[in-house]
């Protein structure tokens, strides 16, 4: 019994993509939280339609800006 293989590599779906095609995220870290703060990331991801990588990035570049004004005040 034979069966034929799809041979073609899928192009990501366009509205998919938010980051510049150039840029490819290869760095991965890993984070502990616990129940209530996963089920609050959970619940950021079904109301804004982000990842938890976006969000986790949004949160990174919120604390950095924050804190670059708090150090040039």
């Amino acid at each position: 019994m034979s069966y034929s293989r799809n041979l073609f590599i899928r192009e990501p779906k366009s509205s998919k993509k938010k980051r510049k095609e150039t840029e490819q995220l290869q760095n991965v870290i890993s984070l502990r939280i616990n129940d209530d703060e996963k089920r609050a990331l959970e619940k950021l991801t079904k109301s804004t339609s982000k990842s938890i990588s976006e969000i986790m990035r949004e949160a990174i570049d919120l604390w950095s800006s924050k804190r670059r004004k708090l150090c040039m005040d």
